[in-house]
């Protein structure tokens, strides 16, 4: 009986070490995919869109030092050659910068600040856009208010996100994103009777909007700073 005991006993002992090897190797190996990224407050946008809870923190990893050849914009898909350039100096100036996970940024930007307009949310705009374009949205949404109508409005689905312009002066980065979208368009007056819009059909969108940021900052945040119709 104690010999089975002693056996039962190196057999536990034996299959614990193999369970803290693995599992050893298990947390290196995650320590390893994290460490290197940095510490953001959110999204590439913008970090306190996250703070609100409208958009999941997202890291942008690191360039690690190396003799290979970087990857050139051009084999990243929704980037137009005009702005491979403007992109290269991007990255040169800012090592965490990543065409990629900007473009996934910009579109989670599209639709926070339609969204943000169209229920005149002052607050959440002021976080994602520079306060010229900021000051525009203010306008419109007072004018509305003053007639007082309402924006039922949804964002459908974003069609298309493709950078067509960028540009870097001195520490300011700047990219253009073009946007096409299907968007369900909506407004009531104060009575609440449908005065422009349509329940059934989405209108297109095609919109130009540029993102600006200081590379000089410490924070990963890209603000709106123009917009037009594509």
């Amino acid at each position: 009986m104690t010999v089975e005991v002693i056996i039962l006993a190196m057999i536990a002992a034996f299959l614990g070490l193999r369970l803290y090897s693995v599992l050893g190797r298990r947390a290196e190996h995650e320590e390893e995919t994290i460490q290197g990224r940095m510490d953001g407050r959110g999204p590439v946008i913008d970090g306190k869109a996250n703070e609100r809870g409208a958009n999941p923190a997202q890291r942008l990893p690191e360039r690690a030092a190396t003799t290979a050849a970087p990857v050139r914009p051009r084999e990243l898909p929704g980037v137009l050659p005009v702005a491979e350039r403007g992109l290269r100096d991007i990255a040169t100036a800012d090592r965490r910068f990543d065409a990629m996970l900007f473009l996934q940024g910009a579109r989670g930007a599209y639709r926070m600040i339609l969204e943000a307009f169209w229920r005149g949310d002052k607050d959440q705009l002021a976080q994602l856009c520079d306060r010229d374009v900021y000051q525009g949205f203010l306008a419109a949404i007072a004018a509305r208010e003053e007639a007082g109508e309402k924006l039922e409005n949804s964002l459908v689905r974003i069609e298309e996100a493709m950078i067509v312009d960028a540009d870097l002066q001195g520490n300011w980065a700047r990219i253009t994103v073009r946007f096409s979208a299907d968007i369900a368009a909506i407004t009531r007056n104060a009575e609440g009777t449908m005065i422009a819009g349509s329940l059934d059909d989405a209108i297109e969108a095609r919109d130009l909007w540029t993102f600006s940021r200081d590379l000089s900052a410490p924070g990963p945040d890209w603000l709106l700073d123009e917009t037009d119709e594509a």
